[in-house]
């Protein structure tokens, strides 16, 4: 029997995304770990390490299987912007990206059965049409921009204020698929895409 897969997230995005590609983890175990950013802690290490710290917290708690962990931060510029948990914040953050270009960095990161780890970092640009303060007022009214870094969901009405991408478009969802499926492929995770699981040694 292959070893069980743990999705180290309690994001029913990154559930959704893994389904997609026909993967259906064994456990959902989410890290809970302290996701402030360092002091000058640059967006793209901020997205990196926090995923390598979730996939590591519950790994310690799974001993031989794979864990799966992911972190998504939406940059502008060098400027990390929040995972909006009020009205305020959100409407800041709309209004920051409104006529802008932003990157949405996401951190990957898969820790074995064996103890092997893979790690990737995707990163995806962004651009927001010009939003008049009506049409923020009437987005921040949905509430799909709860707990969302950056104040939006691209799966949802937002995908109405975004005329152009570049990149993975899962990636800005919440789980970049083609990056995730190549990791697991890597570490020999037998999906649909890679060959059965052997243990180091053998």
């Amino acid at each position: 029997m292959r070893p069980p897969l743990v999705l180290a997230s309690a994001s029913p995005r990154r559930l959704d995304l893994l389904r997609q590609i026909g993967l259906v983890p064994d456990a959902v175990d989410p890290a809970a770990i302290d996701e402030t950013p360092r002091p000058r802690e640059l967006p793209a290490r901020l997205a990196a390490r926090l995923a390598a710290a979730k996939a590591d917290a519950v790994a310690a708690r799974h001993p031989g299987a794979f864990v799966l962990a992911a972190d998504t931060v939406v940059a502008l510029g060098r400027r990390t912007l929040p995972k909006a948990e009020t009205e305020e914040e959100a409407l800041a953050c709309l209004a920051a990206l409104s006529g802008r270009r932003h990157s949405v960095l996401g951190g990957i990161a898969l820790v074995g059965p064996d103890g092997r780890r893979a790690e990737r970092l995707v990163t995806t640009a962004v651009r927001f049409r010009r939003l008049d303060r009506r049409e923020i007022v009437a987005y921040l009214a949905l509430g799909e921009w709860r707990g969302k870094a950056g104040g939006y969901a691209i799966q949802g009405m937002a995908a109405a204020f975004i005329p152009y991408l570049g990149g993975s478009h899962s990636n800005v969802v919440g789980l970049a698929l083609a990056e995730t499926a190549s990791l697991l492929a890597g570490l020999g995770y037998p999906g649909p895409w890679a060959t059965p699981w052997t243990p180091t040694g053998s």
